[in-house]
């Protein structure tokens, strides 16, 4: 009985801190693939989405990279271990951690070009094919 208290309160608690988020502002940093970071950017937990954190890594990428994502959907952000999807809001993505700040955020960028690109010529076939990792395990 006491097992069924205790989740109810633990469930209350998170229904709390969900209200709370809608006006919870939290800083978000993104690592990319060399080490360097873009940010800190300071949003909206509840109302930004995961979409529109891509569109503002690919307009603020730096432009000395080699590798460069041309459209939001060129870009993977990775949180807690997790590929975020577009649709869900950096509220709804966060991972408990306990103790640890809450208003602040690090999410590893993935370029991924997108494979609508026209046919390669036969040369490019005849060369060997290399994967490229482009995100940092810290």
């Amino acid at each position: 009985m006491a097992e069924k208290e205790g989740a109810k309160v633990g469930a209350e608690e998170m229904e709390e801190r969900e209200r709370e988020g809608e006006a919870e502002e939290v800083e978000v940093k993104f690592r990319l693939f060399d080490g360097s970071d873009i940010g800190p950017v300071r949003c909206n937990a509840a109302a930004t989405t995961v979409a529109a954190l891509k569109d503002r890594v690919v307009a603020d990428w730096p432009k000395d990279k080699s590798i460069s994502p041309k459209t939001a959907n060129d870009v993977k952000l990775i949180s807690g271990g997790k590929i975020l999807e577009n649709d869900k809001s950096v509220a709804q993505c966060r991972a408990p951690f306990g103790d640890l700040p809450s208003n602040a955020i690090t999410m590893h960028v993935v370029v991924q070009p997108s494979s609508a690109k026209s046919k390669p010529d036969k040369k490019a076939n005849k060369l060997p094919k290399t994967t490229r990792c482009s995100c940092t395990i810290l």
